[in-house]
């Protein structure tokens, strides 16, 4: 993938296996977003491919990646202020036609009770957390079979990220298979399945979670650790 001359990550290969859950981490700039955003269609490649399922995903538009399974919940939350909490929500399901809607919804709520209190708030007025949630929930009104998310711990407190955190192991518990950016690699290392290490557009390590966790590379570069 590139941006003019620059080329922002160079020919990775990232695989996520039906019902798990895979954290790409990696400092700022070192292409994780540019990768959800390929994927899911906002970006073009400059070359290789993208599988889902068996077929070629690269050439479709980003509402056919949505209607085939693959939902990303971006960076920042993105959701939209002047609209109520179930009019975000719906706006997940807005491609379906399947009559199940109200099924999802349910879920939704259940996963954060939060929302169905606030359904006539607009979304602009949540605080962070909550726009948190109602960015994960609206993904998750699409019936995604794979859920990208990006940064779904940023700026949240500690007890508000840890809350996160948990929903997403629930949801991956459900059999939504996860790909996940995140820059707590404790927290996404801990959550994980696998895990790719992204520097300057390249993979410098793939393996399973908790080899990573261990490994000394990581824990200084970054967990923290001298």
């Amino acid at each position: 993938m590139r941006y003019g001359k620059i080329e922002a990550v160079k020919g990775i290969s990232v695989g996520v296996n039906e019902g798990e859950m895979v954290a790409l981490i990696g400092a700022n700039g070192a292409g994780k977003s540019t990768t959800l955003k390929t994927i899911s269609g906002l970006h073009r490649p400059s070359g290789g491919s993208i599988t889902f399922m068996g077929d070629r995903i690269d050439s479709l538009a980003p509402h056919e990646i949505v209607q085939r399974g693959i939902c990303m919940v971006p960076e920042g939350r993105r959701i939209f202020p002047a609209m109520t909490v179930w009019e975000n929500l719906q706006m997940g399901a807005y491609h379906r036609r399947d009559g199940e809607e109200s099924e999802d919804l349910d879920r939704v709520l259940e996963l954060f009770p939060v929302l169905k209190e606030r359904l006539k708030q607009l979304g602009g007025t949540l605080s962070g957390g909550e726009q948190q949630m109602l960015a994960i929930g609206r993904g998750l009104m699409s019936r995604p079979k794979l859920l990208m998310m990006d940064e779904p711990s940023m700026g949240l407190a500690p007890i508000v990220a840890e809350r996160i955190f948990e929903t997403i192991d629930e949801i991956n518990g459900q059999g939504v298979s996860v790909l996940l950016v995140e820059q707590n690699a404790q927290a996404a290392l801990t959550s994980a399945d696998r895990g790719y290490v992204l520097e300057t557009g390249e993979i410098s390590l793939v393996g399973e979670a908790g080899e990573l966790l261990s490994n000394e590379g990581v824990r200084k570069a970054y967990l923290g650790e001298d």
